[in-house]
């Protein structure tokens, strides 16, 4: 059976939507998800680590050198200080531009190369750290994860995460003085005032799918369906149109600051059914809630949303 795996952002933001909520009415509620992006991905996806290294997967889609050792996401990230503590407030800084991100990375690569885990820029929104033999080891909370909580909950803990701990306020040191900051403030912009530390580990020996096509801009999508043999190509209609009839794909939608793109589909979803692109879709929200839709589930017509 050709199924169509789709991510879609928190299913709030289709409620607003009659016609969306009615599609997915007529289709089967499944059981909600714990981690919703990440159990997808662990289930098309078969490796033999247990978490996913997005560093290492992210660097992949950029460097050379990703199968050298374990890596280190170090994104730019803006912290929120207050009178009892701080918070991660945003994550990621997307408006963060490549001249920016240079000159901040340049200031800080010294401070990195010291710890022995030197510093690389993927995009100006995605950095990471190559963790050489001797750099420290922690274990790190995912960023979306951490949004609006207490740094105090957040860093890594215990003498494992002491080295992190002084690395993340040193940052702070550097990037609160940097001349780019002073600039962003001033333009309206959050400042980049910290680096967040996270999806640490080396690429997985190797990768196993049955997708044939991948549609995302995330980079740690395509790289584990670079790893897998899969078709890599943007999240656009023409994309999925030449889909194999018989195989499976994955529709990546839950993009930050693209979250009302998932209504504008639903005319896709429809005709890819009737037209019998797919046998089914299969969605998968950012929340955990998850519904699959077939072709024959158009005849529901006595399901409401």
């Amino acid at each position: 059976m050709s199924t169509l795996h789709a991510l879609l952002p928190p299913l709030a933001h289709v409620r607003a939507s009659p016609a969306f909520m009615g599609w997915l009415a007529r289709g089967d509620r499944l059981p909600k998800a714990g981690d919703a992006r990440m159990g997808l991905l662990r289930e098309l996806f078969h490796f033999a680590d247990d978490s996913v290294p997005a560093a290492a997967l992210r660097h992949l889609c950029h460097g050379d050198d990703a199968t050298a050792g374990a890596w280190l996401c170090a994104d730019p990230a803006w912290v929120r200080s207050e009178a009892t503590g701080a918070r991660l407030m945003a994550w990621p800084l997307c408006d963060v531009s490549a001249d920016e991100a240079e000159a901040l990375a340049g200031a800080l690569r010294p401070l990195f190369g010291d710890a022995g885990a030197p510093l690389s820029i993927d995009t100006p929104s995605a950095w990471c750290l190559h963790l050489l033999p001797g750099a420290p080891r922690a274990n790190f909370r995912a960023p979306v994860d951490a949004l609006g909580v207490d740094l105090v909950d957040c860093l890594p803990e215990g003498d494992a995460g002491r080295a992190w701990r002084r690395l993340f306020n040193e940052t702070q040191i550097v990037l609160h003085a940097h001349p780019v900051n002073a600039a962003r403030i001033a333009a309206g912009k959050r400042p980049v005032n910290a680096l967040w530390f996270w999806g640490a580990g080396a690429l997985p020996a190797s990768v196993e799918s049955g997708l044939q096509v991948v549609a995302s801009v995330d980079d740690v999508v395509r790289g584990l369906a670079k790893m897998g043999g899969a078709v890599r190509v943007e999240p656009l209609p023409d994309a999925l149109e030449t889909a194999p009839r018989s195989g499976m794909a994955l529709l990546d939608l839950d993009i930050p600051g693209h979250a009302g793109s998932a209504v504008e589909w639903l005319a896709h979803f429809q005709r890819w059914l009737r037209e019998r692109r797919f046998d089914a879709i299969a969605i998968t929200f950012a929340d955990g809630e998850r519904f699959r839709v077939r072709h024959g589930h158009r005849l529901r017509v006595w399901r409401r949303a």
